[in-house]
């Protein structure tokens, strides 16, 4: 992979404009990344944000659209951003590392990569390693020369990688199973023996590739010279879309993990890529086909309750309306558990940010007050390092400030989306006390939460979550509320479907612990938590609270072994295959 000058320049510096405007001129901190090979025990990889652009005119670079829209995409993960183009003869241009879109890319860099079409990714913190080499999209030279895009995660990884090593002959290098997914996909495609391949010949590759693994993958894949490539596994378990724009004579077309990419790119007629469907898209034609056998759809429904953007549309339903619903539901289950209980309620308060449009709708619902008495500080707590319990509690206090006026002499119902964790709810509740809160009550939007979620959501092991082996009663005294009120599990899928009647399940594996793709024994369970307990022993999750809580996305993992004095330019590259023009000499 080489550099090259930029096409259009003035075109590059109007689109990162907004993006450029946030960055500082320090560049991206190397005390976190790690330069060692990671254990080759396990591969796992977790909730992300996927691109995909094809642009009609292939003089115009792909890569500041592809930009902008990972910074659309960047609740969806904070550790680490990488974009790959193709250019003139099928080269790919590539720029990733460990950090937030802002940090990776500036107007240099993106300026080296050319090409009309290209592929981006978003990683949340991983189980795994922060090597910088786990950055994504991931490269394989042969067959063809291919780049994926993955969110998601295997299950099956373990007997994946065995057959990699013994019968396909393909050396995994990373800890991560996107890799493992790229490589099946290769393995797939080499059997042709074909000098050129054609969409028949890559359809038969990933309906071989869904037969071959199972779990949770939304996919953007790129062949060189060729086009660009979406796939989502059979039950549609994470989110991916299309849309296209008029352009000229022609069109450009766009995947992405939500749909605000689209409109923010002017992009129009969005739709879901169907599960266990694969589409292929070149500059001459727009190809789409059912590859797998027929399965049950269940998209994760945590999407809804906390992850996605609530300006997004997913599988048809809107985020923003489902929120709306859920919190029109739980005013009904808290207005039932406050008559029983004979407690009432003085003001609603939601805790920032996902949880204020449930808490809107409960209020009105309910006929009650709704202040927000949280204030949000946004600049603090990206990269402080958080060792220890104690100074994880001083985080919470520096990026929230109770408003005292809200909270004194007051029965306050808190709305939160979800109780994980439990440690950001405690401390939250602890500062409403600590300002004159007469009573408590937290309503979450969300099911206790009980099992791990294996499907891409990092979330803690089932010991660490606060509802596991705990009744209602149990989980208020372990958070310090006076009462804890849940929403129920019919009434959260009810909120969620209403708008799309044609799915008749979700994913809601971490409230019942039943596993829509089977294949997740107690033996797996076990042997994951473990791998998440030992690679966060010396890593700290900085970032939004809710990912401190173990909700996902928004954070980042900092390594506290690691010095963050004097921390020189890179020198080493450690990306398999191709030239990184991440913090090169400029």
């Amino acid at each position: 992979m080489q550099t090259g000058s930029a096409k259009g320049t003035a075109h590059v510096g109007r689109v990162l404009e907004k993006i450029l405007s946030a960055k500082t001129h320090q560049e991206p901190s190397l005390s976190a990344l790690s330069f060692v090979v990671p254990p080759r025990s396990f591969l796992l990889n977790i909730m992300c944000g996927v691109l995909g652009l094809l642009l009609h005119d292939p003089s115009v670079d792909a890569a500041p659209e592809i930009c902008e829209g990972l910074s659309l995409l960047q609740h969806r993960g904070q550790d680490a951003c990488g974009i790959v183009t193709c250019g003139h003869k099928g080269r790919f241009y590539q720029c990733k590392a460990n950090g937030m879109v802002r940090d990776v890319f500036d107007e240099t860099s993106i300026s080296r990569l050319t090409g009309g079409m290209g592929i981006g990714h978003v990683r949340y913190p991983t189980a795994g390693s922060s090597n910088h080499a786990e950055a994504q999209p991931f490269y394989v030279n042969s067959p063809y020369g291919i780049v994926l895009a993955h969110n998601g995660n295997l299950i099956d990884s373990a007997s994946l990688l065995h057959f990699m090593d013994a019968t396909a002959h393909r050396h995994i290098n990373t800890s991560s199973d996107s890799e493992l997914l790229l490589n099946l996909f290769a393995n797939n495609l080499q059997q042709t023996g074909k000098f050129r391949i054609n969409e028949e010949d890559i359809f038969t590759a990933i309906g071989g590739l869904m037969k071959e693994c199972t779990g949770a993958y939304a996919c953007t894949a790129m062949l060189a010279g060729f086009g660009i490539i979406a796939f989502r596994d059979p039950n549609g378990i994470r989110p991916l879309g299309m849309a296209s724009r008029k352009s000229g004579t022609g069109k450009d077309y766009l995947f992405a993990s939500e749909s605000i990419v689209a409109d923010a790119g002017g992009f129009s007629e969005w739709e879901d890529v169907k599960p266990g469907e694969a589409i292929i898209i070149t500059r001459s034609s727009v190809s789409r086909r059912i590859v797998a056998q027929p399965a049950t759809f269940a998209p994760d429904i945590f999407e809804f309750v906390y992850f996605a953007r609530p300006d997004s549309v997913l599988d048809g339903i809107s985020v923003y309306r489902s929120r709306m619903a859920m919190g029109d539901a739980l005013a009904a289950e808290v207005e039932k558990v406050l008559k029983e209980q004979n407690i009432s309620v003085d003001v609603v308060i939601p805790v920032p940010d996902t949880s204020r449009v449930a808490a809107l709708n409960l209020a009105q619902k309910l006929n009650l007050p709704y202040r927000e008495g949280f204030i949000k500080n946004r600049y603090v707590g990206r990269t402080f390092i958080m060792p220890g319990q104690q100074m994880r509690k001083k985080n919470v206090r520096r990026k929230l400030n109770a408003m005292a006026l809200e909270f004194a002499d007051k029965n306050v119902l808190l709305v939160d989306d979800s109780i994980v964790r439990g440690t950001t709810s405690r401390e939250i509740i602890q500062m409403a006390k600590d300002v004159g809160a007469k009573k408590v009550i937290v309503a979450s939007c969300a099911p206790p939460i009980r099992y791990s979620n294996v499907y891409g959501i990092d979330m803690p092991s089932r010991m660490e979550l606060v509802a596991h082996g705990r009744n209602t009663e149990e989980i208020a005294q372990a958070i310090g509320a006076d009462l804890v009120i849940f929403q129920t599990l019919p009434d959260l899928v009810a909120s969620v479907r209403q708008f799309n009647q044609s799915i008749s399940t979700f994913d809601c594996s971490v409230f019942t612990g039943e596993y829509v793709t089977g294949g997740v024994t107690e033996e797996y369970l076990q042997h994951l938590e473990s791998l998440r307990a030992d690679n966060v022993k010396n890593m700290v999750l900085v970032g939004e609270l809710g990912a401190q809580d173990g909700k996902g996305g928004g954070g980042r993992a900092q390594d506290l072994t690691t010095s963050v004095v004097g921390s020189s330019p890179m020198s080493v590259d450690d990306t398999v295959g191709l030239h990184n023009t991440w913090n090169v000499n400029k």
